[in-house]
């Protein structure tokens, strides 16, 4: 691996105890240019773990708390009348930053969820007919809480499908929960890190992850998951031409932070817990065993 994301890793690390596969996973994620959707209960690091990310990669950050009363507007930004010019000005809103941590997302209403969809799908906004281009790179983090939790919207279909990859933090070990409870406030600790990975060396890397190759063999393993999740029965929906498109992209960039040129079926199967789970059963947070029948059941070619 990169000596660069190594020590990205290892900082994450610091922060967020003794949650490396979560961390990698995360990490991949915005390697392979993907939004990441971080689900379960308050108080286990999901809004830490996406300000360490932020700090790390030096990356804007702006925190938008979802409520069940934040209107579209809240966050695009809206057109205001100038007195002096007289006519109207378009306010940028706080969605016009680099990193977006959508803190809660189900606690707002349908209507505010969708006007993340243009951005998080186009990299762009679209106010009163006028298009805005939102910074580059741009990446949405959102959390999630249980949907069993009290005042709760969940997310549409269209809404998940627009996150590269969903991951649960859980609980802390015994260890871990240890060093949390005598060690510095994590929030301190965070505005102590070092930038890791300034946005220009960030490009330089996703680039490298495009050029990982995927070989035809690999690409007929990829394609047998695609028509298992279609024809097995196992799942209401099987997975879109636009999942198969974001399990490769994430496979490759898992591939990458390895140090490989090519991606192996091994790849695949790290990275499809996350990609695949909440797309085939939307409602469940269990990606590991929504997945166990592909895993199992399909042969590596």
């Amino acid at each position: 691996m990169d000596n660069v994301l190594s020590g990205l890793l290892a900082a994450a690390n610091s922060i967020i105890l003794g949650k490396q596969p979560q961390i990698r996973l995360a990490v991949c994620c915005l390697l392979a240019k993907g939004h990441l959707l971080i689900e379960d209960i308050p108080g286990v690091g999901k809004t830490t773990l996406a300000h360490t990310l932020a700090q790390l990669f030096g990356l804007e950050y702006q925190r938008i708390q979802f409520t069940s009363d934040i209107l579209p507007a809240d966050m695009i930004g809206s057109s205001v009348f100038d007195n002096r010019n007289q006519s109207f000005t378009f306010h940028p809103g706080p969605i016009f930053k680099q990193m977006i941590l959508a803190d809660e997302i189900n606690r707002a209403t349908p209507k505010a969820q969708s006007a993340l969809l243009e951005a998080m799908e186009e990299r762009q906004v679209t106010v009163e007919g006028k298009t805005y281009a939102l910074p580059e790179p741009f990446f949405v983090i959102a959390t999630q809480n249980p949907s069993y939790q009290i005042g709760t919207f969940p997310l549409p279909e269209s809404q998940l499908d627009r996150f590269l990859m969903r991951i649960e933090l859980g609980y802390p070990s015994h260890q871990a929960e240890r060093e949390l409870l005598t060690g510095k406030p994590r929030y301190g600790l965070i505005k102590e890190l070092p930038v890791e990975l300034p946005p220009e060396q960030l490009a330089a890397l996703q680039q490298g992850v495009s050029e990982v190759y995927a070989s035809p063999a690999l690409l007929d393993y990829l394609q047998a998951i695609i028509a298992f999740s279609r024809q097995s029965g196992e799942y209401p929906c099987g997975l879109s031409p636009r999942a198969g498109l974001a399990l490769l992209t994430a496979a490759k960039a898992w591939a990458f932070m390895d140090g490989r040129k090519a991606v192996l079926p091994e790849d695949v199967q790290a990275v499809l817990p996350a990609v695949a789970g909440h797309r085939l059963r939307p409602g469940s947070n269990d990606s590991e065993s929504i997945v166990a029948p592909i895993l199992t059941q399909v042969p590596v070619h």
